[in-house]
């Protein structure tokens, strides 16, 4: 697909169904847990619901049940919290419009606009238009205490019985997709970084080059792909009583996920710089820019830098030696760094003389010394631990800006009653120091 013959397009394809394959592979989930967790709690809510007689059929029970199982411990319990807050507020809205009114047009009306008004200031984001739904069920019973008790019992039961399923069967922490994130990241990295390589040794030219741009500029979906598995390890973390293994796993993948970040970053500079200088020069569809020699050691290069990149996935891997593969990634970038001066010489050319080239092999050769900072920031051992962030952590920030806020405002009012004073007091002294009317 990048290549410029059949047989660069063909290992690149392999690779690609390989990296896939193993992608498949290497998940490291139970197949058929959660929705063996979900069926469980299904059932459980709907016979528990049963035996207290909170309706003829509880339906409510399991279909709660089965919206609160998510894939995180924390995930269950906000879905869970939200759920029950959700269908609580909508019968207390539903019941205190039926203590005057019936079902009509107008009511149903002022029914889900208030409820709508109420989940938005209790902030019940995904769980919002359950409040007008249980509202409106309720209201349409003539808001019955009975039916409106067995909704909020049902409900109650249906999350409560989700959270205690997920406690009981292992919640899941997803570390080791995580760590297969950004493991499968590099490797593609380290394929991308070998098949430009590849192309400079074949030939150049200005379409390869943008085509070569694109494909690095494509890298960034794999990075957020990498962000997001990563980020679902650490809310795995959280409310988990075997959050232990995450809590030492996080800051190594995230110090060579963020390294990896900039080494893309970086690819892409590097490739809009070959760009730029296919354009620069007059006629350069053939890419006539860089000659042969120059191409081949920059080549040599990339090759140095893909033997790093390829050796990152033994940092963040369980089962491999972390400080081993630090010894590989530096002895990869010791090589890359050599390669890299000699590059710099077949560059050098005088800035008076062709100041263009000066600037532009200045910015290859700037992006080719950053690719090798960033690499060696991916494997560099993170300098503090990490802890997932408490689940209270939003309410004491928002409860700590509404005490600041008073207090700038007590401040503020200070100020100007002082401010107040002292214009009294000027106006007093200016009184003082009149001279008396003169009889």
């Amino acid at each position: 697909m990048w290549g410029g013959d059949w047989r660069t397009t063909l290992t690149a394809v392999e690779s690609a169904t390989r990296a896939r394959a193993l992608r498949l592979v290497r998940r490291g989930r139970t197949p058929g847990l959660r929705t063996a967790k979900t069926t469980l709690a299904a059932v459980l809510s709907y016979v528990i619901a049963k035996q207290l007689g909170t309706s003829a059929q509880p339906v409510l029970a399991p279909l709660t049940a089965i919206l609160v199982v998510q894939l995180t411990m924390y995930e269950t319990v906000t879905h869970g919290l939200g759920r029950v807050a959700s269908v609580l507020a909508g019968v207390l809205v539903a019941v205190g419009v039926a203590s005057f009114v019936g079902l009509t047009w107008w009511s149903l009306g002022i029914v889900v606009a208030v409820s709508l008004v109420v989940g938005r200031l209790l902030r019940l984001g995904p769980n919002l238009l359950e409040v007008p739904i249980s509202a409106m069920l309720v209201l349409a019973v003539g808001g019955a205490e009975t039916v409106a008790a067995g909704r909020v019992y049902e409900t109650v039961i249906g999350a409560a019985v989700g959270v205690a399923v997920n406690v009981v069967i292992a919640p899941p922490l997803y570390v080791q997709p995580a760590g297969d994130a950004v493991s499968e990241l590099a490797d593609r990295m380290a394929e991308f970084v070998r098949g430009l390589a590849g192309e400079l040794r074949s030939g150049w030219s200005r379409d390869a080059a943008d085509r070569w741009l694109n494909a690095a500029r494509a890298l960034d979906q794999e990075v957020a792909r990498a962000d997001r598995t990563l980020g679902r390890a650490e809310e795995s973390a959280r409310l988990n009583p075997r959050g232990a293994k995450a809590r030492e796993a996080q800051p190594p993948l995230r110090t060579a996920l963020t390294g990896l970040e900039l080494s893309q970053a970086g690819l892409r500079s590097l490739a809009r710089a070959l760009l730029d200088r296919t354009y620069f020069v007059p006629g350069d569809e053939e890419g006539t820019a860089y000659g042969e020699e120059v191409r081949m050691a920059l080549a040599d290069v990339l090759d140095a830098a893909a033997s790093a990149l390829q050796h990152v996935t033994g940092v963040t891997s369980p089962t491999g030696s972390p400080d081993d593969a630090r010894r590989e990634v530096d002895a990869a970038l010791t090589e890359f760094h050599r390669r890299r001066n000699r590059l710099a010489e077949l560059l050098l050319v005088d800035p008076y003389a062709d100041q263009g080239a000066w600037q532009q092999h200045g910015a290859l050769l700037a992006a080719v010394d950053r690719l090798r900072i960033d690499i060696e920031a991916a494997v560099r051992p993170p300098n503090r631990s990490w802890r997932p962030t408490p689940v209270t952590d939003r309410q004491r920030q928002a409860v700590r800006r509404m005490f600041d806020a008073r207090a700038a405002r007590q401040e503020a009012r200070q100020e100007a009653r002082e401010e107040a004073r002292e214009v009294t007091r000027d106006e007093e002294r200016r009184d003082d120091r009149r001279p008396p009317p003169v009889p």
